[in-house]
């Protein structure tokens, strides 16, 4: 681990580079305040050893926007007036600086643990995890955020609701891993035919949805159309055999966003259109406007 270190005495200076370097650790030595306060924000260490004096760049590194960063502070009275996470109290032994860098290893190795976990749940919260697509709360919010700005700007949007047409069969013949994968390359291939920028996600089961801002009627059929070759033409093997997919789309499509537009009834429309197409046959797009 790297550990800077801001300490005026020499004798302090020389056992903390003496007592980590043997343990394994390098040492960053610091001269001055400033000098360490770079190379706290250039991220070159997370655990910092410093006087009581230089106790100002604590509330200058917890005031912004940094990793955290672990302060063991070294003090010569009783009292540690640096909000330090740590103190070391003069005059100190090397087995007792190696065990207060344990403690703070520890602490940070926590935290990382902590935020890594806390990443997770929000993920969990907003991305289907099979997908990985937005989930159908995430995606509504999303969309309705789009909505909102093609409100102010009374510009159009289109709204896309897919379904894979034999996917009950697919899932009857070859069991749920094979419907799994499928959903997957589904998914991945939604992904690959549509604007980078455009607001995705699993509404539910085998049904996906698109939101697409300023785009409008044939445009939002050709990349619908876009889509649905693409998923088409992509071969998808289990085992010995090659599994066609094919996919039904409706659209939903309002030429200007008004006061009046909602969200929900645009979605349902789609999903309605989407069922028309279904009934028409399948593997293709029904369009309509509102």
């Amino acid at each position: 681990m790297k550990v800077l270190a801001l300490a005026s005495g020499t004798k302090e200076r020389s056992l903390i580079q003496n007592a980590l370097g043997k343990a394994g650790h390098q040492v960053i030595l610091s001269d001055t305040a400033e000098q360490a306060l770079r190379l706290i924000e250039a991220g070159e260490a997370r655990f910092v050893i410093l006087d009581e004096e230089a106790g100002d760049i604590i509330q200058q590194v917890r005031a912004s926007n940094l990793p955290p960063i672990y302060f063991l502070a070294i003090t010569s009275g009783e009292e540690d007036s640096t909000n330090a996470d740590d103190t070391l109290h003069k005059p100190f032994s090397a087995s007792e600086l190696r065990a207060r860098i344990m403690i703070g290893q520890r602490f940070l190795a926590l935290g990382d643990n902590l935020s890594k976990a806390r990443d997770q749940i929000e993920n969990m919260a907003i991305y289907d995890t099979l997908t990985g697509m937005m989930n159908r709360s995430a995606f509504y919010r999303s969309a309705q955020a789009e909505l909102e700005r093609a409100r102010r700007s009374s510009s159009s949007l289109s709204l896309i609701a897919l379904d894979i047409d034999n996917f009950k069969t697919l899932n009857e013949k070859y069991g749920g891993e094979m419907g799994d994968e499928v959903l997957k390359v589904v998914a991945q291939t939604i992904r690959e035919k549509s604007r980078p920028y455009d607001c995705i996600g699993r509404w539910s089961g085998d049904e996906f949805v698109i939101a697409l801002p300023n785009v409008i009627g044939p445009d939002a059929e050709k990349v619908t159309e876009r889509i649905i070759k693409g998923i088409q033409f992509t071969r998808i093997t289990y085992k010995d055999d090659i599994v066609n997919v094919a996919v039904s789309a409706g659209i939903a499509s309002v030429t200007r966003i008004n006061p009046s537009s909602e969200m929900e009834p645009l979605i349902q429309q789609a999903r309605q259109a989407m069922s028309r197409a279904k009934e028409s046959g399948g593997n293709q797009i029904y369009l309509t406007f509102t």
